[in-house]
């Protein structure tokens, strides 16, 4: 039988703070109150550049989405127990100080994985159909002035029978692998894990990008996916495929996908991700650029993966307090 993780607490109101409340809340649309029924709840606005500390000086748990918490944080917050990251990456919480000062860290995954192909598909359908160039065509007066009963003005392709490639097959990956089915598309597979329990064939990355017509990238941002869609990885594309990133922005060499767009090296790209967000002007991505759509690291946002996600959090709160420790990073 579990026990609550301090006896000497038990009968003290939880402290909860979010430090980035508005991160996971449009205009309140997101139902905050069963994570506020857990303790004395206080929510903020900061930005990943303030400093947390005056926020959450007595509370017990600090729930951040995109706010960081390094080892100078923790050492002037004695009171911490738990660090909750409301999404699924942590690359903003020092894994390493949390551990030595014996505070747990939990993590959110698998709260946006439908939104997210959602939106990759989205973005495949605006770019194999060419929807934004013709909408804007008939925006400026293009149609009207046609002397047809239409405009044909741009290649489009059907998604039947084309090949989809995937580099990065969790949860997210194998549900876009699933939707890709449905559309009557092929799907080709790469993982840097076994594969053999999934029905998929784990193809190398060379096969993935030669032979797709729509490659989309769901693995992690790590010193060996850094760049890994670069000049040299497009050159091995065809000039007929798509380009999409819902992943991390440093997964691709951006200023190599700019020249490639550009040059029509590659047909058209989607990316929901930049190397630095909020984005700098000098992001080459950014400029005149043929057939690119980029979005705001926005496809995890529809609001029931939102709501999704602080249920989540409110239940990891909940069996932390409980003395359950299963599924925490630290």
């Amino acid at each position: 039988m579990t026990q609550p993780i301090h006896d000497d607490r038990e009968k003290d109101t939880m402290k909860i703070v979010f430090l980035d409340e508005d991160t996971v809340s449009l205009n309140g649309d997101v139902d905050l109150s069963r994570v506020q029924a857990l303790g004395e709840y206080k929510g903020f606005t900061l930005s990943p550049t303030d400093d947390p500390v005056p926020f959450c000086s007595n509370a017990d748990v600090v729930i951040v989405n995109k706010a960081r918490m390094n080892r100078s944080n923790m050492e002037q917050l004695p009171n911490i127990r738990l660090i909750c990251e409301a999404a699924t990456g942590y690359d903003n919480i020092d894994l390493k100080a949390a551990r030595e000062r014996g505070i747990h860290v939990s993590n959110i995954a698998g709260y946006a994985t439908k939104t997210v192909v959602q939106h990759v598909f989205a973005m495949v359908l605006l770019l194999s159909n060419r929807i934004l160039s013709y909408q804007k065509d008939v925006q400026q007066g293009e149609w009207q002035k046609s002397k047809m009963f239409g405009l044909l003005k741009y290649p489009t392709f059907e998604l039947d029978g084309k090949i989809f490639g995937i580099i990065g097959f969790g949860a997210i990956g194998r549900e876009a692998a699933r939707i890709a089915e449905a559309f009557g598309m092929k799907v080709m597979v790469h993982d840097t894990v076994d594969l053999s329990d999934t029905g998929y064939k784990n193809h190398s990355i060379y096969e993935i990008l030669s032979a797709s017509d729509v490659i989309s990238l769901h693995c992690p941002l790590t010193e060996h996916t850094r760049n890994l869609i670069d000049g040299e990885s497009i050159d091995n594309m065809k000039r007929t495929a798509i380009l999409i990133n819902t992943a991390r922005g440093g997964i691709v060499h951006e200023g190599d996908l700019a020249e490639a767009l550009n040059s029509g090296r590659i047909a058209g790209a989607g990316v929901d991700t930049l190397s630095v967000e909020p984005p700098v002007d000098e992001n080459p991505l950014l400029g005149e650029v043929r057939n690119l759509i980029i979005t705001p690291h926005s496809a995890w946002s529809a609001r029931d993966a939102r709501q999704r996600l602080m249920d989540m959090v409110a239940e990891r709160i909940e069996r932390f307090e409980n003395g359950d420790l299963g599924g925490l990073i630290v």
